[in-house]
């Protein structure tokens, strides 16, 4: 498993459709990765995807919540029948899903304290939970109460200062508030409110474990600047609500040791570490290597930013956290819902379906375009909201057509790159030099469409072989917590080596500054 004396490591990540963990060394080398999926090995839950939809009540989405603890059961089996020696792994962290959350029943706490390790978890918590199915974050059944949330601080602009995000109906303070208002008897047999990552944590604590800071921002109830539960928000979720959620505490910070149940039923040592979980997002930002100065995008169905920040400047459809490396500083995502997909119906109308065709029409045509950019929204987009088909040239003028087909695939691409662009530097990302770009997902693999986003942005991009982020990031966690602990001065390894595979041409900012600020005149003109 490991040379003799070597540490090791367990990050675990519990995402909507499967639960997955690995163990790793202190330099961060992958040494066994186990998952139990939720719909094929657990499938008396009747999952599908991970949750259940509830037919009478559209937009619910929910799962049980003992499903996710006999899974971590599986989970723990795998590892034994991989040998894995739990007595070496000095330290644990994890991840999950944002937004979902779990309600623990009056008196779990005391369950998870005296834990009989002959026995399964599931079955000694199966009766734990006072909202037996969790609600996750594809969950919108909570208009009313987002509304509600709105209100009690004057509105999207001032929740979104307060809190980081808009309100949105996935999110645990709104999924709070409607059970307490909906369900008031379930709600005041909840000894204890978990977002899953904490709920996760307090399996291996053998207690309710605190939610950290970077998943708390991202519930529209913490304040970002001081990291408490703003209090006008808090009156919202119910009685007692501050008792029920604990304080949050910083990200990466040791909570403990593990629990008796899992030193006797696995042979961990009692000395071994638990570090405060996070959410899916703030863990992704960690295992992609995400540090001040770099921007991850990730090129998928939805094109998705990482920003780390030091002064954030929220925007009503972005969302900021907290750093889960840094207190003092923030992370920030951006979604745009027409990425590849776009891209895709792009290369098939004028590029005859061939990516390699679609890349020599893209490279014939000059940087710039002429000016001309353009705008494919073929989903209602995140930002700006927006639908449909727009072609500008160099004056912001609104055309009806292209008047070829090269001209339209380099407007498509470089319109979705400085869209980017724009928006980066409205939530406070600084482009300029010594800003480095991390690109991953699907598209990745295109130099062409990389070589755009290099020269869009005025910076390099990299590349890293894939692999989970959000996973690795948990790992990551682990070493960080664990050595912060120890108050060891050592050299942390890099969750990745990024390879360098294009860099911007020398004049790029001559000629797409011009552009963000023609294309942000007609965001502001046309979509705001």
């Amino acid at each position: 498993m490991a040379k003799d004396g070597q540490p090791c490591f367990l990050g675990l990540d519990l995402s909507t459709q499967q639960l997955k963990a690995v163990v790793v060394n202190d330099e961060l080398e992958t040494l066994h990765e186990e998952t139990v999926n939720f719909d094929t090995e657990l499938p008396e839950y009747r999952t599908n995807g991970g949750v259940n939809i509830q037919k009478m009540n559209p937009g619910q989405a929910t799962a049980r919540t003992v499903m996710w603890v006999k899974a971590l059961d599986l989970l723990m089996d795998k590892l034994i029948v991989a040998s894995v020696d739990f007595s070496k792994i000095v330290a644990i962290s994890g991840t999950a899903q944002q937004h979902g959350s779990v309600y623990w029943q009056n008196g779990a706490q005391e369950t998870l304290g005296n834990l009989d390790p002959s026995n399964f978890l599931h079955a000694q918590l199966a009766t734990s939970f006072s909202i037996p199915d969790s609600p996750t974050w594809m969950d919108s059944t909570t208009k009313s109460e987002c509304q509600a949330f709105e209100e009690a601080v004057g509105g999207p602009e001032k929740l979104a200062m307060i809190t980081g995000s808009r309100v949105y109906e996935r999110f645990t303070g709104p999924q709070i508030a409607k059970i307490s208002q909906q369900n008031p008897g379930a709600y005041r047999n909840t000894e204890r409110i978990s977002l899953v990552s904490s709920f996760l944590a307090s399996l291996f604590l053998g207690r309710i474990a605190p939610i950290d800071y970077s998943d708390a921002s991202g519930m529209n109830l913490m304040d970002l600047r001081t990291k408490k539960w703003h209090p006008d928000l808090l009156k919202l979720c119910g009685p007692n609500a501050a008792q029920k959620l604990g304080d949050p505490v910083p990200s990466c910070s040791c909570l403990g040791m593990i629990s008796s149940y899992f030193v006797e039923r696995y042979g961990f040592d009692k000395e071994c570490k638990v570090v405060a979980f996070s959410g899916d997002n703030p863990s992704s930002l960690i295992g992609m290597g995400i540090r001040n100065d770099w921007l991850g995008v990730s090129l998928g169905t939805s094109d998705t930013l990482f920003l780390w920040l030091t002064e954030p400047k929220p925007v009503l459809n972005g969302h900021i956290l907290c750093n889960p490396l840094d207190s003092n500083a923030y992370m920030a995502m951006l979604c745009f819902k027409n990425g590849s997909l776009a891209r895709e119906r792009i290369r098939n109308k004028y590029a005859e379906k061939s990516w390699d065709k679609f890349n020599e029409l893209l490279e014939s045509t000059p940087r710039g375009n002429f000016g001309y950019i353009g705008l494919y929204f073929d989903d209602l987009e995140i930002l700006p909201p927006a639908l449909g088909e727009k072609r500008y040239n160099k004056e912001c003028q609104l055309l009806s057509k292209f008047s070829s087909r090269e001209i339209e695939i380099r407007a498509a691409v470089e319109g979705q790159f400085l869209l980017r662009r724009l928006y980066s530097e409205r939530i406070g990302f600084k482009i300029g030099e010594g800003t480095k770009i991390l690109a991953t997902g699907g598209a990745s693999s295109n130099k062409s469409l990389l070589q755009v986003l290099s020269d869009t942005f005025g910076s390099p991009v990299y590349t890293q072989k894939n692999l989970n982020s959000a996973m690795i990031g948990a790992a990551y966690q682990a070493i960080l917590g664990y050595t912060r602990e120890k108050k060891e001065t050592v050299s942390l390894p890099e969750p990745l080596t990024p390879k360098l595979v294009c860099e911007p041409y020398r004049d790029s900012e001559e000629i797409y500054g011009p552009m963000v600020q023609n294309l942000k005149n007609i965001v502001t003109r046309d979509f705001e």
